[in-house]
């Protein structure tokens, strides 16, 4: 279990960084769409999540210590759901409107279909 709670915690700092910089690079390119980096990061997560889980389930020979390093420990730090949820707020406050749903829909629609294109890809 240790090992597992290792990898976990090692995976989450992987995950937070990558998604730290990320953001840092896209408030530095495109302030006005800082929202772009979350976007990216969640469709991406949502990808990788869907393929891991079923290639996951193919290949049961991977250890547990690297499926959950990756899926709950990189995928769980990249991923930010928090984050859209208050950014969807804000744009929703700064009377955004239209563009805080096509944000929210965008996520969640593209994610969904990100995590069926993942668990497609892995299944080939």
């Amino acid at each position: 279990m240790i090992k597992v709670a290792i990898a976990v915690a090692l995976g989450g700092a992987a995950g937070s960084l990558l998604r730290f910089l990320t953001s840092a690079w896209v408030v530095a390119n495109w302030p006005r769409h800082y929202y772009l980096a979350t976007l990216t990061v969640n469709l991406i997560g949502c990808l990788a999540i869907g393929f891991l889980s079923a290639w996951f389930l193919l290949r049961s020979d991977i250890p547990m210590v690297l499926r959950t390093g990756l899926t709950v420990g990189v995928l769980g730090g990249l991923t930010t759901f928090s984050s859209f949820s208050l950014e969807v707020l804000r744009l929703m406050e700064n009377g955004q409107h239209g563009l805080a749903i096509s944000y929210l829909l965008g996520s969640v629609i593209g994610g969904l279909g990100a995590a069926w294109l993942g668990m497609t890809l892995a299944r080939l």
